[in-house]
């Protein structure tokens, strides 16, 4: 329960905070219509800590399964509990999405951009073309993994209560260095549990799902955290810190 609880209410806030900022921006007549990439960047950093503080000592706050799966190929995570966090991941990610369409409800019918709306709940590429939007994917993710493995080796002193911080300041210079291609989903339950919701819901002028780009923000990310998780083993493992013997 507390693997489920952590991770369902850990990516439940991500989502809620991380969608809601590219509401906000997004959406005609919100009072912070058009602030622009960095606002977007820095809301999913804060969404990320935020998420991370709320249910870090419950279930470690994967909240995104290519975190789970990259930890699990690297032996830092038993197999058998992946299905666990993998189900709270996509249900709370999906109640997130749930919760953002409520928050905004007078502003679906004001906006007439359906493309804005998508993109609140999922993500798409700048420039359309699988192999390159893919590759990017991978790269955001690899550094997401050896990011946080970092910043979680106790080599490096960080404390326990800045480490969530630090961990959204990664997400946020992720968005801004890699995010134009395609959005940074770097998160498969970041984008597809909203897209689902998307379809779902009763959402004024929604327009198309772009089901034909969805296994890329899934594909990619789940890749790019095994080659982050095992490189950062690979790399770091066994070395001695500076000073150390």
């Amino acid at each position: 329960m507390n693997i489920f609880t952590g991770e369902l209410v850990g990516t439940m806030v991500l989502i809620l905070l991380g969608d809601g900022v590219v509401a906000n921006v997004s959406l005609a007549k919100s009072k912070a219509q058009n602030g622009g990439w960095i606002v977007v960047a820095a809301g999913w950093g804060f969404a990320v800590a935020i998420g991370v503080y709320i249910a870090g000592w419950a279930s470690g706050a994967h909240i995104n399964p290519a975190v789970t799966i990259g930890l699990a190929s690297i032996g830092e995570l038993p197999w058998a509990q992946v299905p666990v966090y993998l189900v709270g991941q996509f249900l709370g990610a999906f109640l997130g999405a749930v919760l953002v369409w409520l928050a905004y409800l007078p502003h679906w019918p004001a906006t007439s951009d359906t493309g804005a709306k998508l993109a609140i709940f999922c993500t798409g590429p700048a420039i359309r073309n699988w192999r390159g939007n893919l590759i990017c994917e991978i790269i955001g993710t690899a550094v997401l993994l050896m990011g946080v493995l970092g910043i979680l080796n106790t080599n490096n002193e960080i404390g326990s209560g800045v480490g969530p911080y630090a961990i959204g300041i990664l997400v946020f210079s992720i968005g801004l260095s890699l995010g134009g291609p395609t959005g940074y989903a770097i998160n498969p339950a970041r984008d597809l549990a909203p897209r689902i919701a998307h379809a779902l819901l009763p959402i004024a002028g929604k327009g198309d799902s772009d089901w034909g780009y969805a296994w890329v923000p899934i594909v990619g990310p789940l890749i790019g955290g095994v080659i982050g998780a095992v490189l950062y083993s690979l790399l770091f493992t066994g070395l001695t810190p500076i000073g150390g013997s």
